[in-house]
């Protein structure tokens, strides 16, 4: 009892870090552009606004600078001087040129979030799947990890970043303390992606962002519970109001007979998905859909979340998957789980 508590412990103790350290670089990252910034008045709102400061002269000077249209610093109703005009994508993927821009900085990449308890109606209890787990229970926590760094701007003195992003995702069988609270399932995702900047109008939609890379997906374990596959990537981000959609497609990469671990992963996984989120007053509305495209033994998933403000840098986070492949080791085994929990808010 005391065991899986004090791992539980050590985890939160961890996230926090990692999110000091996103918060920390973030800032880092926003330093350097305030010290970018030729004009003085400018540069100390952007000091100002970094420090959580406000004053009827530097909010004065802000809304100068709008109408003078050389910035989209504006203040909210509590007189706090913040930035207004970069929507959730370009701040994502630093889009803007115009905007001093950082390298070797971590940013958030997915959403990092930890469900302390999450409820799975329909777990995948056979043999085969459930490893060192004898018996697994309905009832555990999940977390997501998820990172990317900028390793090359302008690449080519093109208008294309290199990224490497990483993304860590565990089923932690923390209510199974009869069999010492173990880890379920680990899936680790690298990849290394080149974004274009874009700023296409297709019928009142924005084309942002144009994304071609290559992707590694494994759950790190030896046969017979080793899964793994290799995709080549590309993604559309497109943004229309508050809403942002994200089309993502892949082609996986052929492996030997005798070294596919799932080589039927296609049927159930299929060639891509759709995200779509909404965002209002602080909420953060989502869903993903997931297809394998077949008329026969049709097969996909649905995911809906609702992220709501908490403070600063975190969100309450309740997530519904239903579906297959929401993890390596059960890609062909259909789940339906409901959780609660946090997640690091990047789109406020």
């Amino acid at each position: 009892m005391f065991k899986w508590m004090g791992i539980l412990v050590l985890f939160v103790w961890m996230v926090g870090g990692i999110s000091s350290r996103l918060v920390w670089a973030e800032q880092t990252r926003t330093l350097e552009q305030c010290i970018c910034i030729e004009d003085d008045d400018l540069r100390l709102q952007c000091y100002d606004r970094l420090a959580g400061r406000s004053s009827k002269e530097s909010v004065a000077e802000a809304h100068k600078a709008v109408s003078a249209g050389n910035s989209t610093i504006t203040s909210d109703p509590q007189g706090h001087v913040k930035d207004e005009g970069l929507s959730y994508l370009t701040r994502h993927w630093e889009l803007d040129a115009s905007q001093p821009r950082g390298r070797f900085s971590f940013m958030s990449h997915r959403d990092t979030y930890i469900m302390p308890f999450t409820y799975n109606a329909s777990p995948n209890r056979e043999p085969d799947h459930t490893g060192e787990v004898d018996t697994v229970k309905d009832a555990e926590a999940a977390f997501q990890l998820s990172m990317k760094v900028k390793l090359w701007q302008d690449v080519l003195g093109q208008d294309m970043d290199l990224w490497f992003g990483y993304t860590q995702r565990s089923f932690w069988q923390v209510y199974n303390v009869e069999e010492s609270a173990p880890f379920r399932e680990t899936n680790y995702e690298p990849e290394v992606l080149l974004n274009y900047r874009t700023d296409l109008d297709i019928f009142g939609v924005g084309l942002r962002t144009v994304t071609f890379g290559f992707n590694h997906q494994s759950n790190g374990r030896a046969e017979p519970l080793s899964r793994s596959r290799n995709r080549l990537v590309g993604n559309l981000g497109l943004e229309y109001e508050d809403f942002v959609f994200e089309l993502k497609i892949w082609y996986r990469i052929p492996e030997s007979e005798d070294e596919d671990d799932n080589p039927d992963i296609d049927e159930y996984m299929g060639p891509g998905e759709l995200w779509v989120h909404y965002y209002l007053d602080g909420h953060r509305f989502g869903a993903m859909w997931r297809n394998n495209c077949r008329f026969d033994d049709n097969r996909g998933a649905l995911q809906l979340d609702w992220a709501f403000p908490l403070g600063r840098n975190l969100s309450g986070y309740i997530q519904y998957f239903t579906g297959y492949g929401e993890s390596l080791l059960d890609y062909d085994h259909s789940v339906d789980r409901i959780g609660i929990g946090f997640v690091l808010d990047d789109w406020k």
